[in-house]
């Protein structure tokens, strides 16, 4: 999850502005509630995990707009209020092909600091806010990339225009003009984000009346645009493929300069399909939610001063009730449309609410805002009885042996990254890798195919404390898009060697009544074991697993500098090869 550092001075600045009290006891007890995890609340800071459902609250001041409806009943308001700006941006057909989103947006008369610093620190939340709408909506800048100017070192009106690779200008915190191949293979900014352009013979370029490169999405921005401590005015540009997190994003950019006292103002956009558009739309978006949907899922109904009060909470406005239109599909799904003879309830979110998908959405929202803990009551009506799994009596004994062996169990998460699971164990991936579509973390983009590197990063941070320190781990793998189960131990001791790890495993195997069980060499660079010291598992002349000695080139990714030992096991192969005694 997002995480994000906020001066207290900063939010009670922002809520002094809008007449409310900033009690740092009453944010510590109740912004929770609201979609974060408080990692520390002081006097001096605010330090935040911010849920991936709530974009909208990745910057000190989109968060204290949401904390004044939350936390002190503010009215709320969904609409962002937009002037027009006269300035226009115009889209080359070409760009169809290439990026073909691009949207844009005016701010004046943003209120700085006078303090030199905090000035420097608004800039940097700026920076950092762009930051996390690239991963949060943007997905690593490929759906949105944003680029933030200041207005008064650009000439309007703006074209966009495909430039060929040998097209030159300075780009940012540079001094020398370089072209768009130099930029892609040379520049840091370049380097990260050239796999979002590749394969292009053509490349997007935002230009102003003067022909000075703006930007160069979803790269980087041309360096005479650079926002400084005396930058009043701001022009932003959103590029990318998918027109509402594009949206969102420039709104939720709009909305942090508009709580420092900016006027938003709109850009007249000619898109590559040759539509005009005025972006932003602050009007807020209506929604409608089946009333059966709402009694349904929450267990009791609702009056409409309570329906008003809480979606006010949560930054929207209750607009009444209408009858369910006739014309609407009927489905069998509670979460569809509401059945003909029932009502709808109409509620106006704010357009940058990107987590809004569904009605089931806003029945949420109205949970969290009304209370969890005045909602109706019910009883469980699925089974309460179950038969054991046919592995049920292996799992247990293997938990048994385990712990006979003095190992403590751990319990690791499934989703891992490709750098975990192969590159450092050095394992090929050997079955089909399921992979996250949308991933929250590049530390979590697929579902692990082996444990050990769990309990490897499990050792590292607490290798401060004392040795020996043994774990095990007995959990679920994912294979070819399949759950498997798996058995895995790592031991961190001085004395530990080769010896050591083949005596529990023969302890193991005492444990599990085996009595034809044999080890054989595994070959040089075959996993994370050190050379000559790892060895598969085989009984009955059939393969379960491998253990042995881990080679410190492995460990010494994970800081650990102390001799390990373990071994990784198929459940599913030991179940087959194994008699169960009961």
């Amino acid at each position: 999850m997002p995480t994000i550092s906020v001066p207290q001075s900063l939010l009670r600045s922002l809520m002094a502005q809008q007449g409310f009290d900033h009690d740092v006891a009453v944010v510590n007890e109740q912004l929770p509630l609201l979609g974060t995890d408080i990692d520390a609340c002081t006097e001096d800071q605010l330090d935040i995990e911010i849920f991936p459902d709530r974009p909208d609250l990745l910057s000190g001041e989109t968060l204290a707009f949401a904390m004044a409806n939350f936390i002190h009943n503010a009215p709320a308001k969904p609409h962002l209020k937009v002037g027009q700006s006269g300035i226009t941006m115009t889209v080359d057909k070409s760009l169809k092909s290439i990026r073909p989103v691009i949207f844009g947006a005016v701010v004046k008369g943003v209120h700085l600091p006078e303090d030199e610093e905090e000035r420097e620190l608004f800039i940097k939340g700026l920076m950092d806010h762009q930051e996390k709408l690239h991963f949060a909506l943007g997905r690593g800048r490929r759906r949105a990339s944003i680029g933030v100017h200041d207005l008064s070192k650009l000439a309007p009106p703006f074209r966009v225009v495909s430039v060929p690779a040998t097209h030159r200008f300075v780009p940012l915190a540079c001094e020398e003009a370089m072209s768009v191949s130099e930029i892609l293979e040379h520049h840091p900014k370049g380097v990260d984000y050239a796999h979002l352009l590749e394969g292009m013979s053509a490349y997007p370029m935002i230009l102003d009346s003067n022909d000075d490169v703006l930007s160069f999405p979803p790269i980087i921005n041309g360096d005479h645009t650079t926002v400084t401590h005396e930058t009043r005015d701001f022009f932003i540009d959103v590029t990318g493929w998918d027109e509402r997190a594009c949206e969102a994003s420039l709104m939720l950019v709009c909305l942090q300069l508009a709580q420092r006292g900016g006027e938003v103002q709109s850009v007249e956009v000619t898109t590559c399909e040759g539509t005009n558009v005025s972006t932003p739309m602050g009007d807020g978006q209506q929604h409608t939610v089946p009333e059966e949907l709402v009694t349904q899922l929450l267990g009791r109904s609702f009056t409409d001063e309570e329906l008003n009060n809480a979606i006010q909470r949560m930054g929207g406005n209750f607009d009444g009730r209408q009858p369910a239109r006739s014309d609407a599909p009927k489905h069998a799904d509670k979460m569809a449309t509401a059945s003909a003879g029932t009502s709808e309830l109409l509620f106006t979110m704010p357009r940058w609410r990107f987590d809004i998908l569904h009605p089931v959405d806003l029945v949420e929202e109205l949970a969290i805002g009304h209370g969890y803990e005045d909602l109706g009551e019910d009883l469980p009506r699925a089974p309460l009885t179950a038969q054991p799994r046919e592995d049920h009596h292996l799992r247990r004994r293997l938990r048994e042996s385990m712990q006979g062996l003095g190992m403590v169990q751990i319990q690791s998460l499934t989703l891992s990254n490709e750098e975990d699971q192969f590159t450092n164990m050095r394992w090929s991936p050997n079955h089909e890798v399921t992979t996250i579509t949308n991933p929250i973390t590049v530390d979590h983009t697929i579902l692990r195919q082996h444990l050990l590197p769990g309990l490897l990063k499990l050792l590292a941070a607490n290798r401060h404390h004392d040795l020996p320190q043994a774990v095990y781990e007995l959990g679920t793998v994912v294979r070819n898009h399949r759950n498997e189960d798996r058995l895995a131990f790592l031991t961190a001791e001085r004395s530990g060697g080769f010896a050591a790890v083949r005596g529990r495993i023969q302890a193991l195997c005492n444990d599990l009544g085996v009595k034809e069980w044999n080890a054989e060499p595994l070959e040089e660079g075959d996993g994370p074991w050190l050379t000559g010291r790892g060895a598969k598992l085989l009984i009955n002349s059939h393969w379960v697993g491998c253990f042995g000695e881990l080679d410190p080139a492995i460990t010494s990714q994970y800081d650990l500098r102390v001799p390990l030992n373990g071994a990784e096991l198929d459940v599913s192969a030991l179940m087959a090869t194994i008699e169960d005694p009961v």
